[in-house]
């Protein structure tokens, strides 16, 4: 019996030294829900990646068949980036988990403590050498009158804080598991990176090989951005010159000349649609980001006369997060605007626009025509945000409404 008072004694004596991960987040409910949210991206990601692959196996297109690959090697970056949030979520749980069961443990180490230096004192002062020396008989008294009293008391707690030593060696456990999750996601993820590395490699060549229409385009983008007053403007002015576009391209083409003799019949025009008629939002649609939800669509932003209402979604991913396109769309602009840092706009169908804000680097030219997922640039280090707005027509909409 003593053994075993010894072995729980030592436990929890020895338990102040468990490492524990300090918790990201006061309350561990917005842990569990960041967990949650962490676990559903991933599921989404690995999905999108699998109909991309498939995707790109059908097309018979070389071009087609490599936007779509580094598509899914992007979806499979976000994928190991929200098991890395994932991995990093659990830990903080079993954190929080550790801290609460330290406290009970610490509240019951008393008795433990007290049994434990009168088990030492007995344990060097052994019966016949005390009735040898007189002096201590009374000494030995009152150490069998303080076990007497106190074990019982740890016989009575016994189980259960075994019980909670399990627990805390199932901790531990756990603990060990989510480290070997975690490792193993971001060596998947730094392998993945390099694989679309290559794939962007082998674009950017083809592209330079293309001609120069799209560095002229890219020039005029550049003077555009150069010359709108804000950013609200910049995406007007983009808007117009994508309907201008739009108009142009649906103008029949050159009719022939009747030839001699013949009677012509007069060839109706064909009605050019019209940028004002709504056409859905682009689907899928999807967040160019996994992470967190820092500001939504209307909420304040600021105070006093430099407040006003976020006219999209502010998120906090991984530090240097692969960034993507929402939906399928031709790139309007990308590079760098005042303060915003990079900056992405692409151009849907139907008049409707993204414009994705925060990047540290983009990797898309005013021109390139992006699948759903394509990856568009990398996020910055630390703590970066990243916000979305999705407008149509040059009106904002929340892009939550849309997202999947």
């Amino acid at each position: 019996m003593y053994r075993a008072l010894f072995l729980i004694a030592a436990a929890l004596l020895g338990y102040a030294a468990l490492a524990q991960r300090a918790p990201a987040y006061e309350d561990a409910g917005e842990t569990r829900s960041a967990l949650q949210q962490a676990l559903t991206e991933r599921d989404a990601a690995e999905l999108r990646s699998d109909r991309l692959e498939a995707e790109a196996e059908a097309t018979e297109d070389s071009a087609e068949r490599t936007a779509r690959q580094a598509a899914a090697l992007a979806a499979r970056i976000q994928q190991a980036e929200a098991g890395i949030a994932a991995a990093d979520a659990r830990l903080r749980l079993i954190g929080h988990d550790q801290t609460r069961l330290r406290t009970v443990l610490g509240r019951q180490q008393r008795p433990i403590v007290t049994l434990t230096a009168a088990l030492q004192q007995f344990a060097r002062r052994p019966v016949a050498l005390s009735l040898l020396r007189p002096g201590e008989i009374r000494d030995l008294v009152y150490l069998r009158a303080v076990m007497a009293s106190t074990v019982p008391q740890v016989q009575a707690r016994t189980a259960a804080l075994r019980q909670r030593i399990e627990r805390s060696a199932q901790l531990q456990r756990e603990a060990g598991q989510a480290a070997a999750v975690l490792r193993s996601e971001e060596t998947a993820l730094g392998t993945r990176r390099t694989q679309l590395g290559a794939i962007e490699a082998r674009q950017r060549l083809a592209a330079r090989e293309a001609g120069s229409v799209a560095s002229r385009e890219a020039e005029r983008a550049v003077a555009l951005g150069e010359q709108a007053r804000d950013l609200d403007s910049l995406v007007g002015e983009l808007d117009r010159a994508a309907m201008l576009r739009n108009r142009l391209a649906a103008l029949p083409g050159p009719v022939l000349r009747p030839a001699a003799g013949a009677t012509s019949s007069p060839v109706p025009d064909e009605p050019t649609p019209s940028a004002s008629v709504p056409v859905g939002a682009p689907a899928p649609y999807i967040l160019p980001v996994a992470g967190r939800t820092l500001t939504g669509f209307g909420a304040p932003t600021g105070t006093g006369a430099d407040g006003g209402l976020s006219q999209g979604l502010t998120l906090a991913p991984l530090a240097n997060a692969q960034v993507v396109a929402p939906a399928a769309g031709r790139v309007g602009f990308a590079g760098s605007y005042r303060g915003y840092g990079q900056i992405v706009i692409i151009e849907h169908p139907g008049g409707w626009t993204s414009l994705i804000t925060g990047l540290a680097r983009a990797d898309v030219r005013v021109g390139d025509e992006l699948v759903g997922g394509a990856p568009i640039g990398v996020a910055g280090p630390g703590r970066p945000t990243i916000m979305l707005e999705l407008r149509h027509n040059g009106d904002p909409v929340n892009p939550a409404e849309f997202t999947r």
